[in-house]
């Protein structure tokens, strides 16, 4: 039986009023809030080559990359499934600076796959980029930023968790490592599968065994990263990436930081610091990010960046239905200049006004209006709304 009409693709969905409102609100609260902090705004296309956006970060984003013929030059189109790849383009080859750049973006990505069952395919991302500085400085105030995110949405982070891909490619090279062995190694750790991961580890050199053995067992608050040192080689990589995350815990006290050294998502560009936060009791992240120094390379020139990204803004609105968004003011038809007069007061200090057509008494609250206007002897005056 073919579906309706009017139904949807599986993980696509309208916003429907209430919920657009919601989105809508939060996007601008939150690209208001970036501005603040000296972010500047871009908006990359919905579709572009489709080499340009599998470019670094997004190779993994491959699989989930809608694609399509392009008629005028008959190269491959991609939809965007990420919208990293863009913002490193834009610095890389369209901005073109010296010193660091800071942009944000808030927009709509299509996967040809959910991320997971009730998610959608079609999430609204937004999210920041520092480009041009290599230092820990910049991934502080990237962390720093992930937070004020969440606290300007109504939703503080329960926990960020935060690992350094640095020390999984410090171990995998001290074993001698090829890039499939690497890469099968690599979902082990992910996994946490203690047993495989002993089992590929028997035959390789006993320094880079051992180390890989303990990345499993090294996660939770700071105190890990002084077991950290205390069982890992102490080779300068292993060094560096312990310093970062020193660094990391010191600067951001008031943060409830976690530490997963075995967490190694987006393994295939991140290039140090990863983190990922989460709110309330969800098992799911609600953002992601890291540092990624190398991505600009594809387009011409490397700089360092670091940034995160939020996975869907729907899962900010739906952690804060408690937010009470403004109601309308219904005023009546007629073209009485004081009506008029009073209707675009209210409208200039901010206030929702709809005016009403004739033949629709008593369905406004379904528009969203709570108050009337009312002419009270000679003035207009808001009241609350009368009737149903």
């Amino acid at each position: 039986m073919s579906s309706p009409r009017w139904a949807l693709p599986d993980h696509i969905e309208d916003a429907l009023p209430l919920e657009a409102a919601r989105l809508e609100a939060m996007r601008r609260r939150l690209l208001d809030e970036f501005r603040l902090h000296g972010y500047q705004l871009v908006m990359p296309p919905l579709i572009e080559y489709v080499e340009s956006l599998l470019s670094g970060t997004g190779k993994e984003m491959g699989e989930h990359t809608f694609r399509m013929a392009d008629p005028f030059t008959g190269r491959v189109l991609g939809l965007r499934a990420d919208i990293t790849p863009q913002v490193t383009r834009i610095d890389a080859h369209l901005l073109n600076r010296q010193g660091v750049t800071r942009l944000c973006y808030a927009a709509s990505v299509v996967r040809t796959t959910p991320r997971s069952l009730l998610a959608s395919r079609q999430p609204m991302q937004l999210g920041v980029e520092i480009y041009g500085h290599a230092g820990i400085d910049a991934d502080i105030e990237v962390i720093r930023m992930l937070a004020r995110t969440l606290d300007v949405a109504g939703v503080k982070a329960s926990r960020i968790d935060v690992g350094h891909i640095g020390l999984f490619r410090a171990f995998a090279e001290l074993a001698g490592l090829s890039a499939e062995q690497e890469r099968e190694l690599f979902a082990v750790l992910q996994a946490k599968d203690v047993p495989t991961l002993e089992a590929m580890t028997a035959s390789m050199p006993a320094e880079a065994a051992a180390a890989l053995r303990q990345l499993p067992v090294l996660y939770g608050d700071v105190s890990v990263l002084a077991r950290a040192a205390a069982v890992l080689p102490a080779i300068p990589a292993v060094q560096a990436a312990l310093a970062d995350l020193r660094a990391i815990a010191e600067a951001l006290p008031d943060l409830p930081l976690s530490f997963d050294l075995a967490d190694l998502r987006g393994y295939d560009y991140h290039s140090g610091l990863v983190f990922a936060a989460f709110c309330g009791t969800s098992p799911a992240a609600v953002a992601f990010g890291g540092r990624y120094d190398e991505v600009g390379r594809a387009f011409g020139r490397a700089r360092p960046a670091t940034g995160f990204s939020v996975n869907d803004l729907r899962d900010l609105i739906d952690a804060d239905l408690d937010a009470v968004l403004p109601g309308a003011v219904l005023a009546p038809a007629g073209d009485d200049p004081l009506l008029a007069q009073a209707v675009a007061s209210l409208r200039a200090a901010g206030e929702i006004v709809t005016r009403a057509l004739p033949g629709h008494e008593g369905t406004w609250r379904e528009a969203g209006c709570d108050r009337e206007l009312v002419l009270q002897g000679d003035r207009w005056v808001v009241v609350p709304l009368q009737g149903d």
